[in-house]
């Protein structure tokens, strides 16, 4: 059983465990899904799916407190991507992500998952700035941030995209 980490309406966020290396691989198998992440093609197999699981996921979760976290249906039990935040060693800051199988974009799950993780995160964790980085053509994303009420901080070249960084304080600054 893992962990769950909140719920909304029609979303339950939990921890990922090695159960779910199908529906990993399944969120990413459509090459639209990483098109502009970085990590593109990092999940070609089943045994991809289960070393991100253990390698990455569960080993933050035990170093951080935190990593993706799992987006599931509640009207079905599946899990249909990921959501929340991830302790990115690159930039040396707390990093707001998701990603859903194609047939789950436009109906809002990014937003409601992120939402609630960003509640939860005020409400319980020790976090108090998260960023958001997004490739300047993703629009959609760009959006998703926005809504989260995330502001553009500054643009930047990575791994050959032109990225948008938006921030956030989750506590207030006095």
């Amino acid at each position: 059983m893992s962990k769950i980490i909140t719920e909304t309406a029609r979303l339950i966020i939990r921890e990922f465990n090695l159960d779910d290396a199908q529906a990993v691989y399944d969120f990413n198998a459509d090459e639209r899904v990483n098109l502009y992440t970085g990590d593109a093609g990092a999940v070609k197999s089943l045994a991809d799916a289960e070393r991100i699981i253990r390698d990455i996921w569960l080993d933050e979760y035990f170093q951080f407190g935190y990593a993706r976290w799992a987006v599931v249906l509640k009207e079905n039990n599946k899990v249909i991507g990921f959501c929340g935040f991830k302790n990115d060693h690159r930039i040396d800051e707390t990093d707001i992500g998701y990603r859903f199988a194609p047939e789950y974009w436009g109906k809002g799950y990014a937003t409601e998952a992120n939402q609630a993780c960003i509640d939860y995160a005020k409400a319980h964790m020790d976090l108090d700035y998260i960023v958001g980085d997004v490739v300047e053509i993703n629009h959609a994303s760009i959006n998703v941030l926005k809504k989260l009420g995330m502001t553009f901080n500054k643009k930047f070249q990575d791994l050959g995209f032109s990225i948008q960084r938006y921030d956030m304080y989750l506590k207030s600054r006095s």
